[in-house]
């Protein structure tokens, strides 16, 4: 039990010290030439105008939210899709409650109205 505390303790050590001289190497290589137009602030290709400091309504945040919690539940829903002859009964259960809870987080938001757009 100890060597596996001892290997993983060698792995993480070895891979802080590949990450750590990969970054070093990359400070000490990389061409560093700044200019004005290098040090401008770039958003597209289009110069700002205004206050970079613009209050969003939390509904972006709230639909933003929703769209990963979806976007999650479908990648967690693919590995049934594609195995759904091989996997046991308690398994689709499982599934029925996963898929009861995004669409009553589905109904919920709706009726929040945080899928309506003013």
């Amino acid at each position: 039990m100890r060597t596996d505390f001892v290997f993983v303790g060698a792995m993480l050590i070895a891979g802080l010290v590949l990450m750590g001289g990969a970054l070093i190497a990359a400070s000490f290589l990389r061409p560093h030439k700044p200019t004005k137009t290098k040090l401008d602030t770039y958003e597209c290709g289009i110069e700002t105008v205004g206050d970079a400091w613009v209050q969003f309504r939390v509904q972006y945040y709230l639909f933003a939210l929703i769209f990963v919690l979806f976007d999650v539940g479908g990648v967690l829903l693919f590995p049934f899709a594609v195995a759904f002859q091989q996997v046991p009964l308690y398994s689709v259960f499982i599934l029925a409650v996963f898929s009861i809870t995004l669409l009553g987080a589905l109904v919920y938001a709706w009726r929040k109205g945080v899928l309506e757009w003013d």
